[in-house]
């Protein structure tokens, strides 16, 4: 690799870590491939440019020469939220309403930049190798510090980036094998504002005396505590794949990517205002109910297995299609474990998600309009993880249906450029947190439903040597 393909590299790797993330199917982003977005990502057998390292590394036997492929996604998504119910845990005390103040928090969906790397070579007629530089999970929601749902979440900001060597093998003159590893950061940063109020009230409770009036402190924002948990951690994985080719214009694939752990190491800081630690007789013991901390945690990114088809139907059309399985089932729950003192009396804190294992349907085709112009369109149909009961603020998707437009253009036999567009259609999403449920007892009773929404444009330039 020449020394300015390595810097382009390096700053692609600046890059990603810099970047913030969208949540997706879950928070799995499959926006690693811009002639893939093109056709709704149901090209894992077309092998079109060096992506296929992230998709199928079996797929690189099929590049000549040595390729690069630099992307940039950019994901506008959109989460809005109307409230239906909103009560705290002392809801039915006599004359006392229990409602959670502030508003619905705005649009929680944030802007996204989500960048990818790739570099093939193809050794001989037998073996290639590849690296594939991607952020395959993230997300990134963020609400104000007052709004009704404060207490389940404000900012949620992931990030990972994958660094994936791989190489493939043709094994026979229509069979090829790929196999890679992975090596993973992941960055987390999880906020949310706690009700001060509620835990003067129950400490005086619990103490014997009379918390009565502190009533009025209770989900007062002014008495809020914001926590913020920061960790990180590198894990490790391997993706495979194979690729069969009955004709050199018809071809199935399957892909696996393993699932990877990571067990994040960190801090939470939190900010106590001063009227929380000024109340008469409690204050000063409520302040040190929230000391900054080490945390640890864990969490199980899931594997993924695919089938995908391409068959080229004339000189000019080729058609694709893909279904992929992804094991969401694999995250469980979400426990943050407090290293010091605990925070407000808990050494741990957990949301439990328990997820759905989940199915992807895509379809998809290319025209040539010209020896220079390549089009692509596709559809697909994404399931979402999450079931009602246990979905949360921090990643509301549903159900996502996606319509993708893009195009391909050969400047010269070297230099070519990807575009596409897609608009997903995301079904409304509840949200029906109660505090009857013990581990959301103090985020309180949020009920109502999430207007959702994803639009992504993608440009990639691929460069032949």
């Amino acid at each position: 690799m020449s020394r300015k393909c390595f810097s382009l590299l390096l700053g692609l790797v600046f890059l990603i870590a810099g970047s913030s993330t969208a949540f997706a199917s879950g928070f799995a982003i499959i926006e690693q491939s811009v002639s893939g977005l093109g056709t709704a990502f149901s090209s894992g057998a077309a092998a079109s440019d060096a992506s296929t390292v992230f998709f199928n590394p079996a797929g690189m036997t099929l590049l000549e020469g040595q390729q690069v492929t630099v992307g940039v996604h950019l994901i506008f998504p959109s989460a809005e939220f109307d409230k239906k119910t909103a009560t705290n845990a002392l809801d039915g005390i006599p004359g006392y309403s229990g409602e959670l103040s502030g508003n619905d928090g705005g649009n929680g969906g944030e802007t996204a930049v989500v960048p990818n790397f790739y570099y093939t070579n193809k050794i001989n007629d037998r073996l290639s190798i590849g690296l594939g530089i991607t952020a395959p999970f993230g997300l990134r929601t963020d609400y104000n510090k007052t709004w009704v749902g404060r207490y389940h979440a404000v900012e949620s900001d992931v990030k990972t980036i994958n660094i994936n060597p791989a190489i493939a093998y043709k094994v026979t003159d229509k069979l090829s094998i790929g196999v890679g590893v992975s090596a993973e950061y992941m960055d987390v940063t999880l906020s949310s504002m706690v009700d001060g109020g509620l835990v003067a009230f129950s400490a005086v409770k619990n103490a014997g005396g009379n918390p009565m009036p502190f009533l009025p402190l209770v989900s007062d924002s002014d008495y809020d505590v914001f926590a913020e948990n920061k960790a990180d951690d590198w894990g490790y994985g391997y993706n495979l794949g194979a690729i069969y080719e009955f004709t050199p214009d018809t071809r199935i694939g399957i892909a696996y990517r393993s699932e990877i752990e990571h067990k994040l190491k960190g801090d939470i800081d939190t900010d106590v205002p001063s009227s929380l630690t000024a109340l008469p007789g409690v204050g000063p013991l409520l302040g040190a109910a929230f000391q900054d901390q080490d945390i640890h945690g864990k969490i199980t990114l899931p594997a993924t297995a695919s089938f995908n088809a391409y068959s080229k139907i004339t000189e000019r059309f080729a058609l694709m299609a893909d279904v992929t399985w992804t094991e969401w089932s694999s995250f469980d729950e979400l426990t943050i474990h407090f290293e010091g003192d605990g925070i407000a009396g808990k050494d741990s804190t957990t949301t439990t998600e328990k997820w759905d294992d989940t199915w992807r349907y895509s379809l998809g085709g290319t025209f040539q309009a010209t020896d220079a112009l390549l089009l692509r369109t596709g559809v697909a149909y994404d399931e979402t993880p999450i079931p009602d009961k246990y979905r949360t603020p921090r990643i509301p998707g549903e159900d996502r249906y996606w319509v993708t437009l893009g195009a391909g253009y050969q400047f010269s036999e070297s230099l070519s450029m990807d575009v596409a567009y897609a608009h997903l259609f995301v079904d409304d999403s509840k949200m029906e947190k109660s505090v009857t449920n013990p581990e959301d007892t103090a985020r309180g009773t949020v009920v109502g439903e999430f207007e959702n929404s994803v639009d992504i444009a993608s440009i990639s330039f691929n460069y032949r040597f």
